[in-house]
């Protein structure tokens, strides 16, 4: 399982803005269009917020890559 870290500063980072940074998807309209057809889960949840807010300790779910939010 990867994980991503969240900057200092930060509370928390939304769904597309994870998939971008990690290079998932090319863009924030790609990141929406898969979110859309439930493709990503949250927590083992399938989500169809593109702007979901993710905190510490949230796995996300794509394209057989599992991503733990960690602060």
């Amino acid at each position: 399982m990867e994980e991503f870290r969240i900057r200092d500063k930060d509370e928390f980072i939304n769904l597309s803005q994870l998939l971008k940074a990690l290079n998932l998807v090319e863009s924030g309209a790609m990141a929406k269009e898969i979110i859309d057809e439930g493709l990503v889960k949250v927590d083992g949840e399938v989500e169809f917020r593109y702007r979901r807010k993710l905190y510490n300790g949230m796995i996300v779910e794509f394209n057989d890559n599992k991503i733990k939010v960690v602060k």
